[in-house]
């Protein structure tokens, strides 16, 4: 297969996307890199038909090192030699602020795993200007974030690494997860590479990296996007010192297009074309063609800990005696640097004009650059949990200092010039073009990580300097377990407060189509949540309930707002999975009311629905299904693309469409891939309304394969 994919690359025709960008980036060296990148080329140049034969090929090939593998284990142990004893491999993630693990999976399950190309992939109710890797906004209220110090990348957090995203691997031997999906053709071509590495240097150290690219043409004109993250990261645990850091970039362009310009193209265009009853996505006009939008950005991140304690000698027989070291307490250092770049330029005259209502800087053309980073510095001291048999748990206490840096677009012009035919600043506007805060917190900490029947963790702050001073953060979360009818019940409770000041970007903002300067109050949110699973019947029931004062949001015309009052938000959401023999019916309800939703609009009810056949034939594992989602309608938000925001509207609403995917995962030795029909209901049923925002609809159905292989040592 290696001979046929030199062959093609010898004389397939250069295409930008995933291929280009590997060569450029020059990540992939060595045989392997040569090999993926013939594979990307070739798969991206050929029709789809093709592009399942190559997938079947790659299959066979990934096949083939495994097999050989497990005959030599086989002659091996024929041999009278044993085997070596390998330990499980395992993950975590890092639980804020002081760096404690919190156990997490590693993904190489074969079922859902369609779904990673397909909008319910992020959420059951997923506002988004259409295209896989644009901007998105969840509408599922509990599952939604703050508006965050940097709002421009809050639209994109679900492309975003973060360190609230970041695993760390152990896994003894060396492990290389590589994924490619493709859909679409040459002119609607979607594309995503994603790989992870994990190795380790001894039982103590790991190394790690990951890459994920995402290039994809959009179904609609002027909305491509070309998404790269990239990251390394390493850890060390010792007996009295241990470290965890990674570093990641992103570098995100989006194609803006404003939402086409009569949602009739999508829901009746006969009547826009004569009678003419079906069209070309493509040929449907937008309302921008020539903006865009980069978001750019790093995190850096270095958590260090040394632990003192005692030695443990414990006598094994008269000849034999162990020594252990029982840490007592640590030492905490954490250094985070987190820098972001927001730059949205429309390079049209005309487009500045007639799109947004207001012009202050530049009438011929808009290049608003605003740029953000922060420095944080932590330091630590903690009673570590287990050291005895009466230290059932974790106590820590820290202090936490925090630099910011603005920069925004700087007003250099004579605004008292007629000529230029500026839009007036509104009175009283004077905003610096860079801006510095110095913000500190002193913490406490207070956790259990370890025993089946209960678990706790419960974190509080307070601000007191700069911006953050008389600042509060409390977050809390207990588990536990008991035992049901042969099972376990477990029950989760959480609950927050935070009485925070708002972003400086929400309060100081200075671009060429919008300007504000505002003296906004604290937020408050206090919210109370839990949760029941019965794993037997395969039941999960969640509560939460939220009340929210100050919050802030984007009106109609873009503008940032505070809403004075308070908002109440309730959410139920309940799982139940069915099971008949290799049938499955696996369904999420969540029901969800705002006591406003003027100022927090949500869809009353979302439903997602995945039924299917989970088998096995010889050594091939398959699930065979269709699987919708579905929300009622609302009053879905706007977007506002020079801001990269989402507004509310009060115009139209959006929903009542149900989204559904035929698809066939499976899964052979290390190999997983998949083959799924997307939007497959569109035209036979639930109507033709389907779209996610006001002028932003959904892609219309397309063919989805793609594949990944778990190379381990």
């Amino acid at each position: 297969m290696l001979n046929i994919l030199q062959k093609y690359k010898k004389i397939a025709p250069a295409r930008p996307g995933i291929v280009a960008t590997l060569v450029r980036l020059k990540n992939f060296n060595g045989r392997p890199g040569r090999v993926w990148c013939c594979f990307a080329n070739f798969v991206s140049e050929m029709n789809l038909y093709r592009k399942l034969t190559a997938v079947v090929a790659l299959c066979a090939a990934a096949l083939v090192p495994a097999s050989a593998q497990n005959a030599g284990d086989a002659d091996h142990t024929h041999t009278g030699h044993p085997k070596v004893q390998v330990a499980p491999s395992f993950a975590w993630k890092l639980l804020s602020p002081l760096g404690l693990r919190e156990e997490a999976t590693i993904d190489t399950l074969f079922e859902n795993y369609s779904q990673q190309s397909v909008p319910s992939a992020v959420s059951d109710a997923w506002a988004t200007t259409g295209n896989l890797g644009g901007e998105g906004m969840n509408m599922i209220f509990s599952q939604r974030a703050p508006i965050s110090d940097f709002f421009f990348r809050d639209a994109l957090s679900a492309w975003l690494p973060s360190e609230s995203k970041m695993k760390f691997y152990n896994t003894r031997i060396p492990m290389t997860l590589l994924s490619f999906n493709s859909s679409g053709g040459r002119e609607t071509a979607q594309e995503r590479l994603q790989t992870t590495f994990s190795g380790n240097i001894n039982a103590k150290a790991q190394v790690g990296a990951m890459l994920d690219y995402l290039y994809s043409k959009g179904s609609y004109n002027y909305q491509a996007v070309k998404d790269l993250a990239w990251g390394a990261s390493g850890s060390y645990m010792g007996d009295r010192y241990e470290f965890q850091g990674f570093f990641n970039h992103y570098n995100m362009v989006n194609k803006e297009n404003g939402g086409i310009t009569d949602m009739l193209y999508i829901t009746d265009p006969a009547e826009l074309q004569g009678g003419v009853t079906s069209i070309d996505a493509k040929s449907i006009p937008t309302n921008l063609k020539d903006a865009h939008t980069r978001q750019s950005g790093d995190e850096l991140y270095l958590n260090n800990r040394y632990k003192v304690g005692y030695w443990h000698e414990e006598t094994v027989d008269d000849t034999t005696t162990v020594r252990t070291y029982i840490p007592v307490s640590s030492f905490i250092y954490t250094l985070k640097y987190n820098s972001a770049k927001h730059l949205f330029i429309d390079t049209s005259p005309t487009e500045t004009c007639e799109f947004f209502e207001n012009t202050y800087l530049n009438p011929d053309f808009t290049r608003d650059r605003t740029t953000y980073w922060s420095l944080s510095n932590i330091v630590g001291v903690s009673l570590l949990e287990g050291f005895h048999k009466y230290a059932k748990f974790g106590l820590a206490a820290y202090l936490s200092h925090q630099v910011r840096r603005y920069n925004m677009t700087a007003d250099t012009l004579d605004r008292y010039n007629p000529e230029l035919g500026l839009t007036p600043f509104p009175e009283g506007i004077d905003i610096p073009a860079s801006k510095t805060e110095q913000l500190a917190y002193v913490g406490v900490q207070l956790t259990k990580q370890r025993g089946s029947i209960l678990t706790y963790e419960a974190t509080g702050e307070i601000g007191f300097l700069g911006a953050a001073a008389g600042d509060i953060k409390i977050d809390g979360a207990v588990k536990t377990r008991f035992p049901l009818l042969g099972d376990s019940m477990a029950i989760a409770a959480y609950g927050k407060f935070h009485n925070v000041a708002a972003p400086y970007l929400a309060n100081n903002y200075l671009s060429n189509h919008f300007v504000w300067q505002n003296d906004f109050g604290k937020t408050r949110d206090l919210t109370f949540g839990g949760d029941l699973v019965y794993a037997r019947s395969g039941t999960r029931l969640g509560v939460r309930v939220s009340n929210l004062q100050n919050h802030i949001y984007f009106d109609a015309s873009g503008m940032v707002r505070q809403h004075g009052g308070s908002v109440q938000v309730l959410s139920v959401s309940l799982e139940q999975n069915f099971k008949l023999g290799i049938l499955h019916w696996d369904n999420r309800v969540t029901y969800q009311t705002t006591s406003d939703d003027a100022i927090i609009p949500l869809p009353q009810l979302a439903v997602y629905s995945n039924l299917y056949l989970l088998g096995k034939i010889a050594t091939l594992r398959f699930q065979l299904g269709i699987d919708c989602d579905y929300y009622t309608k609302y009053y879905a938000p706007g977007f506002q693309p020079a801001l990269a925001a989402f507004t509310n509207q009060r115009d139209m609403k959006i929903g009542n469409y149900p989204f559904c995917n035929v698809y066939a995962n499976m899964k052979l030795s290390k190999t997983r891939f998949y083959v799924m029909y997307s939007h497959a209901n569109q035209g036979i049923f639930g109507g033709s309304d389907y779209f996610s925002m006001p002028y932003y609809p959904l892609n219309p159905h397309r063919l989805q394969i793609g594949i990944s292989v778990d190379f381990a040592n």
